[in-house]
């Protein structure tokens, strides 16, 4: 006869303090880094600088990094999402510069990224291209294209009286005092997680990131479910685009690409706080904000900006070795 026992306690308590800090590192990091800015700068704190954070490092960050996320749980990932966001910026500034109707020249910005996720759809499910190749193809095509447009990578600006209403309301507007860019991304936040939670597709996403030969012997479409949701990124990426037009009133080539290795940053932080490390919409949004008040904070300190890149990196790089070494922890404690 076999005697089950119990764990010991002496075992029970490092799996359990172990396990927590795998699941709420990241939050740890975010309270211990606001502290720190908090005691280091003085202006850090205020209420006109909190407002800077979420509106002009957190919100084109966090839409961008939701984008990535649907490319990750799908199993691969999209080097193309500043592609998607110049873009649509071309688009919308151009037609709003022809004279076009905002809310039409937001739809042809909305195509265009579109049509930068649909070109990685046909890539990656019509021909079978890794989805590292596909998009990082389309990223070197989209720098092209955009010189070619733009005869060299010269700007196009909006005449300062030439700003419709409308398109400065998308950038600069508030709608009871709550800035309009910012309630945009909480919009695409709520959006995710409820595809991610509450759908059928986004399980399928889920699943497909994590054993697709499982999902393809289910008799499950994957290459289907993929190309959409690639076409998705895209989409999702054009809406920053919008904003990023909206907010300057310029087009800059290849600008786009300055939120993509903090895209991918933001979302594999944030795959810490799943027991699973699979990319989620809470822990990419966290890890997005802990981007952003580190950005925000080095700016303060005067540091160089090549410095702020080693900060960035190296707090990028410590959130994702302590989960993995903790994670290994609770697992063999």
């Amino acid at each position: 006869m076999s005697l089950q026992t119990s764990p010991s306690p002496a075992i029970g308590l490092p799996r359990l303090i172990a396990g927590g800090l795998v699941r709420y590192g990241l939050i740890l990091a975010l309270i211990a880094v606001f502290a720190a800015f908090s005691l280091i700068t003085p202006t850090f704190l205020t209420l006109a600088n909190l407002q800077s954070i979420l509106v002009n490092n957190f919100t084109l960050l966090a839409i961008v990094s939701i984008a990535m996320t649907f490319a990750v749980a799908a199993g691969g990932i999209d080097l193309s999402v500043g592609t998607a966001v110049d873009f649509a910026s071309f688009a919308f500034v151009s037609l709003v510069l022809a004279g076009q109707p905002v809310a039409i020249a937001a739809l042809a910005g909305l195509a265009a990224g579109a049509v930068v996720g649909a070109f990685n759809a046909l890539l990656i499910s019509g021909i079978g291209v890794s989805p590292f190749l596909a998009t990082l193809g389309t990223l070197f095509i989209g720098r092209s294209v955009q010189q070619l447009l733009t005869n060299g990578g010269n700007p196009v600006y909006l005449p300062p009286n030439g700003v419709p209403d409308a398109f400065r309301f998308l950038g600069h507007g508030t709608i009871a005092g709550f800035p309009v860019p910012l309630a945009v991304a909480i919009v695409v936040i709520a959006a995710a997680a409820v595809v991610f939670a509450r759908t059928r597709f986004g399980r399928v996403i889920l699943s497909i990131g994590i054993q697709p030969g499982v999902v393809r012997y289910s008799g499950i479409a994957a290459p289907a479910h993929v190309a959409v949701t690639f076409i998705l990124v895209g989409l999702i990426a054009a809406i920053a685009g919008l904003i990023l037009t909206a907010t300057v009133t310029t087009y800059i080539p290849s600008s786009g690409n300055a939120f993509l290795l903090n895209a991918i940053g933001a979302t594999f932080i944030g795959t810490t706080l799943s027991p699973l490390g699979r990319p989620n919409v809470g822990g990419t949004v966290l890890g997005a904000l802990l981007l952003s008040i580190v950005a925000n904070g080095l700016l303060l300190t005067d540091l160089n900006f090549y410095w702020q890149q080693v900060g960035t990196g190296t707090l990028i790089f410590a959130v994702l070795a302590l989960s993995f070494i903790n994670r290994k922890a609770a697992g063999g404690a």
